[in-house]
């Protein structure tokens, strides 16, 4: 699955060096001298980052959730200064600063297509829908790069269920905000904007599935999808939705951002799997942010045990 963009958008902007150097212990340590010097840069931007994130107030009664791993968590500034969001940069260090003013408030959220009760909420009257949970994800980008987040939010089954779809809705599409004024990414022709991302209505409406509002205990930060996002740990992180301004139940497979920009290369499942390789570089493997080492990447993310039956029967090198 492969990520092309524009012509005029240099291989640098697609694939940051940084992400292959370990960002602690290889400036400490610099087992490779040539290659810290190299990056040495992108890695102080990531470690001593100069902006602050946009996460502010804390979120009260906040439970745990019984889905969380319990691997070691990516620190915050790593998280939230190494973004894919190219409604702000295609560089990954830049979304935190280009963020920064990105106005949440007020903010809607319509919701149509093949349901009984259509409307527009409010996000705040969304996040009141249920109790926030924290759930401590396994999130794994295409490029190779993996993170370990404790997301707030809950199911995304808890709003399905209360705005009624109608038995012919087998599809979920979720729109990101287009707004060039406020996102300067959006100013390039490098995706077909507004983002589009989609479910299918079993994928939607299961558990793991999480209509997110916070992480590390907060608010989202603006870089990081405020005020509303999608958080799906079994697909690569393209899938989870930002800023999202509309949710629509269809009976259409959604044609979502990436499929259209390379029908080839992206499918529209987009679950992690190993044994299907970008056409630059093997998935067999995955770098943690703040990690030297690669390790193994894992079937469905780690996730197989609740997903896998999702799947049964579909060949998932053809359903890539």
């Amino acid at each position: 699955m492969l990520i092309k963009k524009a012509s005029d958008i240099r291989s640098s902007e697609i694939t940051s060096r940084s992400l292959y150097l370990n960002r602690r212990k290889f400036l400490a340590g610099a087992a490779v001298a040539g290659a810290a010097i190299a990056a040495s840069t992108g890695l102080r931007r990531l470690i001593n980052p100069t902006t602050v994130a946009q996460a502010g107030n804390k979120i009260d009664g906040i439970k745990k959730s019984p889905f969380s791993t319990t691997e070691t968590i990516t620190p915050e500034k790593d998280v939230t200064h190494y973004n894919n969001y190219y409604e702000f940069s295609t560089q990954k260090e830049e979304p935190a600063d280009l963020a920064k003013n990105f106005r949440t408030r007020p903010w809607k959220v319509k919701i149509d297509g093949l349901v009984d009760k259509k409307q527009e909420l409010d996000v705040d009257t969304i996040i009141k829908m249920a109790p926030p949970e924290e759930r401590i994800y396994r999130h794994r980008c295409v490029e190779g790069w993996s993170i370990v987040v404790p997301w707030v939010g809950f199911s995304l089954s808890e709003l399905i269920k209360r705005v009624n779809p109608q038995s012919k809705a087998k599809f979920v599409e979720f729109t990101t905000l287009l707004d060039p004024n406020q996102m300067p990414g959006q100013r390039r022709a490098v995706l077909d904007w507004p983002y589009v991302e989609g479910l299918r209505m079993d994928e939607a409406m299961h558990p793991l599935a999480l209509l997110c509002f916070g992480m590390y205990g907060e608010d989202l930060p603006n870089q990081d999808g405020a005020p509303l996002r999608m958080v799906l740990p079994w697909k690569y992180g393209f899938k989870s939705a930002k800023a999202i301004v509309r949710i629509r139940f269809t009976d259409k497979q959604p044609l979502n951002t990436w499929n259209i920009s390379a029908p080839s290369e992206y499918g529209f499942y987009s679950n992690v799997n190993p044994n299907v390789d970008h056409p630059r570089w093997s998935q067999a493997k995955e770098r943690r942010l703040g990690e030297f080492f690669k390790r193994p990447t894992l079937m469905f993310n780690g996730y197989g045990d609740q997903v896998a039956s999702l799947y049964s029967g579909m060949d998932l090198k053809k359903n890539f």
